[in-house]
């Protein structure tokens, strides 16, 4: 993913990913069909990750909306800084996968928004849930900009300033 994220999809090859994984290029079809497939190989458990575990964070709090948010915020802004190479793949190279793994991807990212849009509802109820999207989308620009902050602020501050904003983002205070 590293490599993929740093040079782009067409900027890897097969034996630059097997010797990275310390093995030959040609080693790898024995597990994959390709790069097109190591990369999904690589994102779809990625976002099912995402919503499972988003889901459990809403689940947490079935009846506190906004520790419910609250949850979420931290659970994303912490796998957006653990990932930002990962974040770099999806926002770059997902266009490149075939249409069912890009497909599959796409509709787990879907349900995860859902989880948001659900919980900001609750928070807001004043907002239709396409406005609820709109900010649940705009949230996650705000946290997924994480490939492109430098190292000059540490690491908990950044989470400290990502979380903040995003609750600022979402709530309006």
């Amino acid at each position: 993913m590293g490599l993929f994220a740093s040079r782009g999809y067409h900027g890897v090859s097969m034996d630059d990913i097997g010797s990275a994984a310390g093995v030959t290029g040609p080693a790898l079809y024995h597990h994959f069909a390709g790069k097109e497939a190591m990369l999904a190989a690589a994102l779809i458990p990625v976002s099912e990750s995402l919503l499972e575990g988003g889901q459990q964070r809403v689940a947490r709090h079935p009846d506190d909306a906004e520790a419910a948010l609250a949850d979420l915020i931290d659970f994303h802004v912490e796998f957006a800084l653990a990932n930002p190479a990962v974040i770099a793949l999806h926002l770059h190279e997902l266009d490149r996968l075939p249409e069912d793994p890009r497909r599959q991807i796409r509709k787990l990212q879907r349900l995860y928004v859902e989880e948001w849009v659900a919980v900001l509802s609750r928070v807001r109820p004043e907002l239709p849930a396409p406005e609820a999207r709109v900010l649940a989308h705009a949230a996650f620009g705000l946290m997924n900009s994480t490939p492109f902050l430098g190292g000059e602020v540490d690491r908990v501050r950044r989470a400290a300033l990502l979380r903040d904003a995003t609750i600022h983002a979402l709530t309006g205070h």
